[in-house]
């Protein structure tokens, strides 16, 4: 895979718009959960929420992506007016400090979508890929906000289980998954210049499962959407640099995968990616800034 200079595009949101491909977007995660992977807890209350925002703001995100339940394997459900409890006074609050910023709500209920909406999110970004909730797609319709469709295999509890695909085959399957959900979203009356597509990095794809598809991220551009990257603090970055053979438990910690991250998100900059969400937002807007200047160096091939 060569480097391949992006396709620009506008991101229509539900009050502005974006303008990708020039320059990356930074989407800084916001946890208000006890249990994430990552950072549960850390963040689990208004106060420190919209003080983690408002720095992750300072550190040059250009989106905040505020979520209210933790996807991770194990984690235990929770209603849409929990979500909601603790998500809205974030936003209501966030936006109160920082009246232009764009905030993001990382959801798959629509009754949070459009919640989130009427308090000023412009983005709804749901790692289902608008399958978990029948009304989301319709809903996000309505909403006229930006939508970010990831692909997932199957729910967090299944992932254990989960038959895993052949190397070759996990491109494929991203790819056609990620067609089907897009048509899915237009065929409900979701705008095209709405959607951003997320390959769904560690959602449903085992360790080194994600190397095939982070290699060859450049293809799902055919898709003819934007594409949005989340490779932050992963497992499977964890077991790579625990070394050859290593299993899931005995993984570097999520503290020791900064470098990794980076590493990855360059990678995926490289590879076409338009917004790469992460957790440390600061490095990452460095990096992203070496890794655009290479993108805008003459010889730099355009996405077919």
């Amino acid at each position: 895979m060569a480097f391949v200079r992006r396709p620009r595009a506008t991101w229509k949101l539900r009050r502005r718009s974006l303008e990708l491909g020039k320059y990356t977007l930074v989407m800084g995660v916001l946890n208000v959960t006890p249990d994430s992977f990552s950072d549960g807890g850390v963040f689990f209350g208004t106060k420190a929420a919209t003080e983690r925002a408002l720095a992750m703001l300072d550190e040059g995100a250009a989106i905040v992506d505020i979520g209210g339940e933790s996807t991770r394997p194990g984690a235990q459900p929770v209603s849409a007016q929990e979500e909601m409890d603790r998500v809205l006074p974030v936003i209501e609050e966030v936006l109160r400090a920082h009246p232009e910023c764009v905030v993001s709500v990382d959801t798959y209920k629509a009754a949070t979508a459009r919640a989130a909406v009427r308090a000023g999110a412009e983005i709804v970004n749901d790692v289902s890929g608008l399958t978990w909730d029948e009304e989301m797609a319709e809903a996000c319709a309505e909403l006229r906000c930006g939508v970010v469709v990831m692909h997932t295999r199957g729910r967090p509890s299944e992932w254990k289980t989960q038959l895993r695909p052949d190397p070759e085959e996990v491109l494929p399957i991203v790819r056609d998954g990620l067609k089907h959900r897009l048509m899915h979203a237009l065929a409900a009356g979701v705008e095209r210049e709405r959607v951003v597509l997320d390959p769904g990095f560690g959602f449903g794809k085992v360790a080194e499962d994600n190397y095939p598809l982070l290699a060859r991220l450049d293809e799902l551009l055919a898709l003819g959407q934007p594409l949005v990257a989340g490779l932050s603090r992963k497992s499977f970055l964890g077991q790579t640099l625990a070394g050859p053979g290593t299993s899931a438990g005995a993984a570097v910690l999520v503290r020791g995968r900064g470098n990794a991250t980076l590493a990855a998100t360059t990678a995926a900059i490289l590879a076409g990616a338009s917004v790469v969400r992460v957790h440390e937002v600061q490095p990452t807007v460095e990096a992203a800034r070496i890794a655009d200047a290479i993108l805008a160096a003459p010889g730099v091939g355009e996405a077919m």
